[in-house]
């Protein structure tokens, strides 16, 4: 399913600049205000984050929301 694609794509971008910051998903999740373990459910795809969530993590990461989408390998439908 395209859905599924796309989070993935979304997970692997996020744990992409986690890793980038030298950041543990316990950090991330500490400075976005979140659950550690939510932090791994969005990196795995098996959470779908609401627009807001994804907003906390990006200023946790120090980005631009549109960063984490535009760097997406994306795959259109």
């Amino acid at each position: 399913m395209q859905e599924e694609k796309d989070l993935l794509a979304l997970g692997r971008e996020i744990r992409r600049h986690r890793n980038a910051k030298g950041l543990s998903q316990e950090k991330l999740a500490e400075l976005a205000g979140l659950n550690r373990n939510y932090i791994g459910f969005v990196e795995r795809a098996e959470r779908s984050p609401r627009v807001t969530t994804i907003f906390r993590i990006a200023r946790a990461l120090d980005l631009h929301p549109g960063e984490l989408i535009r760097e997406m390998k994306w795959a259109p439908g």
